[in-house]
């Protein structure tokens, strides 16, 4: 069974082949996302826990994935995932709680919850 860290690598892996043989639309998507995730009347880390809600909700394990690092990378605490996870569950139930399995997977392995 891979992990949550091998399946976030294969997830980089993949998009950086993506840009290789659809490079426009690779670069356009790339543009699209620098724009919409820059600081606004929202910050960037705020974004990405809406994006994190929404990429469970929709049941996107790479969506999951990528929204879960960045929102870290951004500055968000492992307290802030795990209140975004909770509002995801109180909105979806068990779904939300099954698809939050993999957040609470990936935060374990990165060692965020210890």
């Amino acid at each position: 069974m891979e992990t949550q860290l091998e399946l976030n690598e294969e997830r980089i892996r993949l998009f950086e082949r993506f840009k290789q043989v659809l490079p426009e639309v690779g670069f356009a998507v790339l543009g699209m996302l620098d724009t919409i995730y820059k600081d606004g009347a929202l910050d960037a880390k705020t974004k990405y826990l809406i994006a994190l809600a929404v990429a469970l909700k929709a049941g996107c394990t790479n969506c999951i994935l990528a929204q879960t690092t960045r929102a870290l990378e951004t500055g968000a605490t492992k307290e802030e995932i795990l209140e975004t996870v909770s509002v995801v569950v109180a909105m979806s139930g068990t779904t939300g709680t099954a698809e939050s399995l993999r957040v609470i997977k990936l935060l374990d392995e990165m060692g965020k919850l210890d």
